[in-house]
């Protein structure tokens, strides 16, 4: 799966990474950066949902579609489909871009929209991956969690260098009796639930 990435993959990875790059140094307004993940924290994220237990994979948060990349690889392998939420109209036209030319597009449904909005329908989760914004991770990760399979697996972006906002809901996870969870050092951090 990592040893063969398609170059159209590839090459959309390479120009998010750039483009991820230059927003954090040239001034663009938060709302408007990308903030994406780490390459790293995509290759932990692929090896996680390739081994997942059958169902759903969700991402919370598609933004410009570099995560759902890297979990879209785990897709091709296991033969199935990301369903991704995003809520802001700029970043939707650049996800819907990057399925495009990545040729991702059998691989991914695009929601736009608040999540929150969906949770609830969503059932048999098998992944999810989190990283919208802070505020509303403890409202996804209770919709979440009572939808997923047994073994299915939650990981929620920022866990270290977000910890302070983020310790509420990280503190619920490693006292939640319904999943064995932990904070992983990769990338920003990523706490990492399994359904028991």
């Amino acid at each position: 799966m990592l040893q063969n990435i398609p170059e159209f993959v590839k090459k959309r990875m390479k120009y998010l990474e750039k483009l991820d790059a230059e927003d954090r140094v040239d001034g663009t307004p938060r709302m408007e950066r990308l903030r994406q993940i780490p390459s790293e924290t995509g290759k932990f994220l692929a090896i996680l949902a390739a081994g997942a237990p059958k169902g759903n994979f969700i991402e919370i948060g598609t933004s410009a579609g570099y995560s759902t990349m890297w979990i879209a690889l785990a897709c091709i392998e296991r033969g199935c489909k990301i369903t991704t939420f995003e809520i802001l109209e700029e970043k939707i036209k650049l996800a819907k871009e990057t399925f495009q030319q990545s040729k991702l597009e059998n691989y991914v449904d695009l929601i736009e929209g608040d999540a929150r909005d969906y949770l609830n329908e969503e059932k048999n989760i098998s992944f999810c991956f989190l990283d919208a914004e802070k505020e509303v991770y403890e409202a996804c990760y209770d919709l979440v969690i009572p939808n997923m399979v047994k073994g299915g697996l939650l990981v929620a972006d920022n866990a270290i260098n977000l910890y302070d906002v983020l310790k509420p809901m990280i503190d619920k996870a490693i006292s939640d009796k319904r999943v064995d969870a932990l904070v992983v050092p990769i990338g920003k951090g990523e706490l990492l639930c399994r359904k028991i």
